[in-house]
């Protein structure tokens, strides 16, 4: 989820390093579901790419429908 919507909204891992204060590694691993966020960072991104409400819900209901 967080690679396409930093992808669609013309944001390079750089750039949301710079406006999350996040290390480009844990992006990448975030973005790879190498790690899951803790809701701090997950706070930060979706503040980062300024993410509405219902693109959140929409991609947690997503995430645990593939979950089932």
């Amino acid at each position: 989820m967080l690679k396409e919507y930093r992808q669609r909204k013309n944001i390079s891992q750089e750039d949301l390093e710079k406006l999350t204060n996040l290390d480009r590694k844990t992006i990448f691993r975030i973005e790879n579901d190498l790690n899951m966020p803790l809701l701090d960072t997950f706070a930060k991104i979706v503040t980062a790419l300024n993410l509405s409400d219902e693109e959140i819900v929409k991609e947690v209901k997503k995430t645990i429908k593939n979950d089932k």
